[in-house]
């Protein structure tokens, strides 16, 4: 972990830590083949991978996939972060030691459940609690739901990202955020902060010199590969008539 905490320091505007976002473990050793020191999972790609729509996915199922993840990379000396949606319900030492036996020595926690903003000060005792059963044994990057839940005033967010990161928080990730407002979060919130590529968007050279630390990009490698998937299932399928 402090080989992946060190990944985030010192970076330069146009160098933000890119993030791949393998959904198995096939994916996970291209990146890795590729030459990417980390990788963080997205918890609805994985999901789309086991056969569950985003959000549903069975607690044993996801950190099952997350094991197959880091095994696939360890030989590479690859680091992988995981998406653990909020927790599942499970009790912070719980958490913990289910994320400790998969190998991973990050991840994502949300402060929304089942579409619902959670009150800051319970997430951010809840993150404290998962702080200290971990120690400094894993990177936590606490996901502020703001913008998906409609709530779009950058101070707001701000606000809810320092009180994670009085609770232990490393790093935080307003996923959404538009890509104007990230200099304001970046200096109000002063820690390392994740910025969300999409296609479209700017690139993840952009997003550092907006502000951001480190760049990922939730299912959207994922969708594109099911793209391309498609493109070849059609071009099979036009041939077979």
């Amino acid at each position: 972990m402090t080989d992946f905490r060190s990944l985030h320091l010192g970076r330069s505007p146009a160098d933000p830590l890119v993030l791949p976002g393998p959904w198995d473990a096939a994916s996970a050793r291209v990146f890795a083949e590729a030459g990417f020191p980390a990788l963080a999972t997205p918890s609805a790609g994985v999901a789309a991978s086991l056969g569950y729509a985003d959000g549903q996915t069975p607690a044993e199922e996801m950190f099952a996939a997350i094991a197959r993840i880091v095994r696939a990379v360890e030989s590479f000396g690859v680091l992988v972060s995981a998406d653990i949606e909020d927790g599942y319900g499970l009790p912070p030492n719980e958490l913990v030691a289910r994320l400790a036996d998969t190998g991973a020595v990050g991840c994502n926690l949300e402060d929304s459940t089942d579409g619902v903003l959670r009150d800051p000060g319970e997430q951010a005792d809840r993150l404290a609690e998962v702080r200290g059963a971990a120690g400094g044994a894993l990177f936590v990057n606490a996901r502020v739901d703001t913008y998906l839940r409609g709530v779009r005033d950058p101070a707001r967010t701000v606000a809810r990202a320092r009180q994670y990161l009085a609770a232990g928080a490393d790093c935080v990730y307003p996923i959404a955020a538009p890509p104007g407002q990230l200099p304001e979060l970046a200096a109000g919130i002063g820690a390392p902060l994740n910025a969300l590529c999409v296609p479209d968007g700017p690139s993840p050279r952009e997003l550092g010199e907006l502000g951001a630390t480190r760049v990922t990009f939730g299912p959207g490698l994922h969708h594109r590969a099911l793209a391309a998937v498609r493109d070849m299932a059609g071009q099979l399928s036009g041939g077979t008539r």
